[in-house]
């Protein structure tokens, strides 16, 4: 599983939440999280302070 969509759902977020804190389109979002397309270095940084995370646990599988 994707790790930005693995924290949204341990967080119980959701990528319309994600998309509209982070200024993208759901579509963008949805993107990034089932693998289609990787984040801008900057919208990985934010995502990141968004959800509270370091930004490795974004990048790096915990399992």
């Amino acid at each position: 599983m994707n790790r930005i969509k693995e924290v949204l759902v341990i967080q119980g977020k959701s990528q319309v939440w994600l998309a509209e804190k982070l200024g993208k389109s759901t579509t963008s979002i949805t993107a990034i999280c089932n693998n289609k397309s990787q984040p801008h270095l900057k919208d990985l940084k934010r995502i990141a302070e968004i959800l509270d995370v370091d930004i490795r646990e974004l990048l790096v599988s915990t399992k």
